[in-house]
């Protein structure tokens, strides 16, 4: 099929963008620093994580003779993106915000650049995941830097006794808790044989489950199977490609799987699969640790069989989900020069390490160098089960829209175009070729809107 291009004008509109490039001077502490400074953090979901991120803030503030006001605020209801969308509206707000995602895409032109920001954190720690990048550079100009709490992957989370009495795959030993892995059994470890797997975990009474709806959960893992098989919806520049060889592979792939998984998936919300696995009928999910922190606390002996690792690999690579958050500042702030010396701050290695303890290994930072926190290795029962949640092999981390331009990839993120054209294969009995057109419908719609 010919190829849609989606122009800069549309790309703009779309995701609400102006093309304004502010530049600024190297980035220097001054005496400027002292003064107020309102800061909105993410409302973290682990208990006390935000007792110890209060204290990191607050301690600099002191420090640098600051007057720091800190809120957090919660993901829940849309009260962080109905905040954001306020505040660059009114301009007026916190000086320091978490920024969700793609939420920097969509206020370029009132976020305060920060590549004297990044320029610092790379040379003192060197290089960043890649959708921290995607992210945060807009037409070349980093607005946003990585958020210092909160970002997460989608690894699978596997019960260890269930895959190999049933499935006869030990997956502690092909990921082990440690460097030593072999090379040769993590490729075994691809689509058709985690398939396998299901068909034999099906019949013994224990499917895989994810949700296939238009939740959060159901683009982070459906995104990274779908590049596996080389499918994506748009390439970098805009083009359509969804009608590909590659979609129509990952959809007669999801046809067969969908066929092992429970039948309600396509309306779970981003809790079913959590509760699916705590409950002890799943096989696997894939899920950052908030299930088995549960299941820690709630099911120890479930707990004790759950393994995270790597996603399977595809014919066009390996790849994992990821939802990842970003902090910025307003350029309407009156105390700029603070803000960005706050951020830096809390990107530094020795809050990292506090602020990554306390989010008990939920959190994944977009800086590389802050992967091998012991919180990961320490992390038990079983022994070693968080080892693996950063990133040992070579998945690529994405989020599902990849490698679209950042306002395409928002909606077909939000709308749930992947789970939707699997529910039209799976569950409506569209065949393969009118669900592709359907697809390819919605992208068009979204080059005009």
């Amino acid at each position: 099929m010919k190829a849609k291009q989606v122009t800069r004008r549309q790309f703009l509109k779309t995701s609400a963008m102006a093309a304004t490039a502010l530049t600024v001077g190297p980035y220097v502490k001054t005496s400027h620093s002292a003064g107020k400074l309102a800061v909105g953090l993410w409302d973290h979901w682990m208990p006390g994580a935000n007792d110890v991120s209060r204290k990191v803030v607050m301690d600099w503030g002191k420090k640098n003779g600051v007057e720091i006001s800190l809120d957090y605020i919660t993901s829940v209801g849309f009260k962080q993106l109905t905040t954001i969308a306020a505040e660059a509206r009114a301009k007026t707000g916190h000086d320091v915000l978490d920024l969700p995602t793609v939420e920097t895409a969509k206020y370029p032109e009132v976020l305060e650049p920060m590549d004297d920001v990044v320029e610092a954190l790379q040379s003192e720690y060197g290089g960043m995941m890649p959708d921290a990048e995607y992210l945060g550079k807009i037409d070349g100009v980093w607005r946003s830097c990585p958020g210092a709490v909160g970002s997460h992957t989608y690894p699978m989370v596997s019960r260890l006794d269930l895959w190999k009495k049933h499935a006869g795959i030990d997956l502690k030993k092909m990921f082990p808790a440690g460097p030593n892995r072999d090379p040769a059994l993590v490729k075994t470890w691809t689509y058709d044989a985690f398939l396998k797997g299901c068909e034999k975990l099906h019949a013994a009474g224990h499917p895989f489950g994810n949700p296939l709806s238009a939740v959060s959960d159901a683009q982070d893992w459906t995104g990274p199977l779908f590049a596996a098989f080389g499918s994506y919806p748009m390439d970098k520049k805009g083009n359509i490609t969804f009608d590909s060889d590659g979609t129509r592979l990952a959809l007669e792939f999801m046809k067969k799987l969908t066929a092992l998984m429970p039948k309600d998936v396509f309306a779970w919300d981003d809790a079913s699969n959590n509760r699916y696995i705590i409950s002890g009928r799943g096989s696997a999910i894939q899920n950052p640790p908030s299930a088995w922190r549960v299941c820690v606390r709630d099911q120890k002996e479930t707990a004790s069989q759950l393994w995270h690792h790597d996603t399977p690999s595809g014919p066009n690579g390996h790849f994992r989900g990821s939802l990842a958050r970003m902090m910025g500042a307003w350029n309407f702030g009156k105390n700029k020069t603070a803000a960005k010396d706050l951020i830096h701050y809390l990107l530094k290695k020795e809050q990292q390490d506090k602020l990554i303890a306390a989010g008990q290994g939920f959190d994944i930072p977009l800086i590389r160098a802050f992967n091998t926190h012991p919180v990961w290795n320490d992390a038990t029962p079983p022994d070693g089960t968080l080892y693996n949640y950063p990133i040992q092999g070579d998945e690529f981390q994405m989020m599902c829209g990849y490698p679209a331009p950042i306002g395409m990839a928002a909606q077909i993120y939000s709308d749930g175009l992947l789970p939707n054209t699997v529910a039209k294969v799976s569950e409506e009995g569209k065949s393969i070729d009118e669900a592709i057109k359907w697809a390819v419908g919605e992208l068009e719609g979204y080059s005009r809107g």
